[in-house]
């Protein structure tokens, strides 16, 4: 248990973060699913659904929730697999 009032102040302050960050995660998480689930949905839908998750992996990152490597990777990823299914 931190003794310090700033110590209990940082714990409460991580707290909030955490939860913050995990909804944010959680978000991105969703987006790219659907983007990978989404084998017979039409294109423009794919494309909408690209677009959000982008938006939402730059947030994460500038937000320093995801290093920009990290980002990067993972849109490269919805990207690549993108480029699979509509070749199919």
């Amino acid at each position: 248990m931190p003794i310090h009032k700033s110590a209990k102040k940082r714990i409460r302050q991580d707290k909030v973060k955490n939860m913050r960050n995990k909804i944010i995660k959680k978000k991105v998480k969703t987006l790219s699913k659907k983007i990978i689930n989404s084998e017979q949905s039409e294109q423009e839908e794919k494309k909408e659904i690209l677009n959000k998750a982008y938006s939402a992996i730059d947030k994460a990152a500038k937000k320093n929730i995801f290093h920009k490597n990290k980002a990067a990777r993972l849109k490269s990823k919805l990207a690549r697999n993108k480029q699979t299914i509509s070749s199919k």
